[in-house]
């Protein structure tokens, strides 16, 4: 497994080694002991989520209040998507910084996201089916968005493509919205509670 922080941090891609033959191909799509190597902590699993979307469908830009948050493992395992991390703990040095990155059924990629920072993705094939390691259960009294059009972000989202969010993220605020609303995580908060949940 290779691993790497993206320009987010917090977030880490994974790539794992692919073994095929004429019958297929096996990997080992998640170990606990490379994570934590690579990470500096393991991953608490609490849930694991599996969404279906077709092309264009954008989710997101998603968060849950810090502590506890919901750290998430995330894999496209058919089709491929452009999948977004997005740092929105405010005081961060890399606040409203964004990095999008395609995950597909071929690389068989995953994408480490951490408590505090949101999360989006947009299904490019025509179906892509996403799975999600998370480290808290949903708790929907926790749960927050951003608007993932919000031009503040300037997310480059495809061009050809014609995006279908849900009433719920067409409507989220944007960043300063949000910002002003006292809605999203705060930079020390959320260093206090990595500190404290890794037992540093």
């Amino acid at each position: 497994m290779q691993v790497a922080e993206t320009s987010v941090p917090g977030s880490w891609l994974f790539t794992p080694e692919l073994h095929a033959d004429d019958r297929g191909v096996f990997l080992e799509s998640f170990t606990q002991h490379s994570f934590a190597d690579s990470v500096g902590h393991e991953m608490p699993l609490k849930q694991a989520n599996i969404s279906v979307s077709s092309q264009g469908t954008l989710r997101g830009i998603h968060f849950a209040d810090v502590p506890p948050g919901q750290a998430k493992y995330v894999q496209c395992l058919a089709g491929r998507i452009l999948d977004v991390v997005v740092d929105i703990r405010v005081g961060s040095p890399t606040f409203g910084k964004w990095e999008g990155i395609e995950l597909d059924s071929d690389s068989r990629q995953a994408l480490y996201i951490a408590e505090g920072l949101g999360h989006a993705f947009c299904a490019l094939s025509e179906s892509a089916t996403v799975g999600y390691l998370c480290s808290e259960p949903y708790a929907p009294a926790r749960e927050h968005g951003v608007n993932p059009i919000d031009p503040e972000l300037g997310i480059g989202w495809p061009v050809d493509l014609t995006l279908h969010l849900s009433a719920k993220d067409e409507s989220a605020p944007s960043l300063s919205e949000a910002m002003a609303s006292d809605l999203l995580p705060r930079w020390d908060a959320c260093q206090r509670f990595y500190r404290q949940s890794r037992g540093a």
